[in-house]
């Protein structure tokens, strides 16, 4: 039976292709249904639809479910469409009537949604606690490694110097850039829905300022078709915040991979940090990062199928905004489980000192010629040329001693700089206010 059922049911193949993977994404969803509920009994009691009494029964026993939930007892059970429909069955089976109360003034439209937002606003939590944990990695390898000296590439050929420090900080900084996303999706997340009903509000005097409050919520869609207009548009903010993210871990695992490479022998892991070969024994693959490559890549692909999703759709909700959980809620455990084993790595990585002192990297500092002799005197192209024929006739000899001190060069990686930017971006997250909802709606 299906709270939506009248007489007349669907047939068992309509059922099965409708809910599809609904229910293995909609457990992740139940603790946030129970908050939510928790913040809808509490303004119908406000405005008089139901007593003190009934507000404080149904509030006890979802705190009840919650404690099952987090204890791993709860499940939707076969023949229950989805986790709103669970609760509400629990609460009916449990004190009668009174739990058929719990959806009036609302829909499940505005109820998934609440469960959403509050589920992404959680998870955008961990990212950001993820990212600024592999950040303060990153800065502090990049101090240490500072003075390490490596090679650059551009189109894959050698270039210039480049430092391991100077290789650590960009992904750092490129991190706290990736947090403007990240803020940017909070701030579309972190809006109350509740109240939107099906989309086209509702006769009874909903008290919507006050769930907002209850929820920690920053701000609510006023507008209560663009309230259900959100979803998709939510789910498309995430998404470009996930692949941003993925571009700026995809490129450090293909670094590493490549740099793991003997040919290049740049870095290395504990051997218990690699896999070995089922036939070749010398064998040390860099597997961890070559799947974070793959499932970084992943992450880029998820805008696309998230747009493509919604392409077209009207005004109002459709069954088809349903499959967005099953490209974004698997990209957001992609996407910590990506940060969590990197910075997993990374806290046992080995890098090789005095690499710059083989003669192989000898060309690499052609333009610290050509600038020692513009230095002197002679313009950059007669410079430019000396250098170049002096290369192709094997007579190159330069200095290694390097003098960079402009911002973001080898001999001045601007840390502290890098360092407050991320403090600055991190602070507009207030979690505190989600947390303390959190607190209000279970004490």
């Amino acid at each position: 039976m299906k709270i939506w059922q009248k007489n007349t049911g669907s047939s068992k193949e309509i059922e099965q292709f409708t809910i599809g993977k609904d229910t293995e994404f909609d457990i992740l969803l139940a603790p946030y249904d129970v908050l939510g509920s928790l913040a809808h009994l509490k303004m119908l009691a406000k405005i008089n639809l139901i007593s003190n009494e009934e507000l404080e029964a149904l509030s006890k026993e979802l705190k009840v479910i919650y404690q099952e939930i987090k204890d791993g007892k709860f499940q939707i059970q076969e023949g229950v469409e989805d986790v709103h429909s669970q609760i509400e069955f629990l609460l009916t089976e449990r004190l009668g009537e009174m739990g058929k109360k719990i959806h009036s003034g609302r829909s499940r439209n505005d109820q998934v949604l609440v469960d959403l937002k509050l589920y992404y606003r959680d998870k955008i939590k961990e990212i950001v606690e993820a990212s600024q944990q592999l950040f303060s990695l990153l800065m502090q390898l990049a101090e240490k490694h500072k003075g390490d000296l490596m090679p650059g590439y551009t189109h894959t050929q050698l270039a210039m110097p480049s430092s391991f420090g100077l290789w650590f900080s960009s992904f750092a900084e490129s991190l706290s850039e990736d947090m403007d996303m990240l803020y940017a999706t909070f701030q579309i997340v972190n809006k109350n829905p509740l109240g939107s009903a099906a989309g086209y509000g509702s006769s009874f005097p909903l008290d919507r300022a006050y769930t907002t409050e209850l929820l920690g919520f920053e701000d609510m869609h006023h507008n209560v078709i663009n309230a259900q207009n959100s979803r998709g548009k939510t789910e498309k903010t995430i998404a470009f915040a996930l692949s941003g993210l993925g571009g700026t871990l995809n490129k450090l695992a293909a670094d590493i991979c490549l740099f793991m490479n003997q040919h290049f022998a740049f870095i290395s892991f504990p051997d218990e940090f690699t896999t070995g070969s089922s036939i070749m024994p010398h064998k040390k693959n860099p597997d961890v990062f070559e799947l974070v490559r793959a499932k970084s890549n992943q992450l880029n692909s998820v805008p696309n199928t998230v747009i493509l999703n919604g392409t077209n759709l009207t005004t109002g909700y459709h069954r088809d905004l349903q499959l967005l959980k099953e490209a974004i809620f698997p990209g957001i455990q992609n996407t910590l489980d990506c940060l969590n084993i990197s910075y997993y790595m990374l806290r046992e990585i080995n890098v090789k000192q005095n690499l710059l002192e083989d003669e192989k990297y000898q060309h690499l500092f052609s333009v610290e010629e050509v600038n020692r002799l513009v230095k002197s005197g002679i313009s950059f192209r007669d410079a430019y040329k000396q250098v170049g024929i002096a290369i192709e006739e094997g007579d190159f000899k330069a200095s290694t001693h390097l003098e960079h001190t402009h911002e973001g060069s080898l001999g001045n990686l601007c840390l502290d700089e890098i360092t407050a930017k991320m403090e600055a971006k991190l602070k507009r997250f207030d979690f505190s206010k989600i947390e303390s909802s959190k607190e209000g709606l279970l004490g």
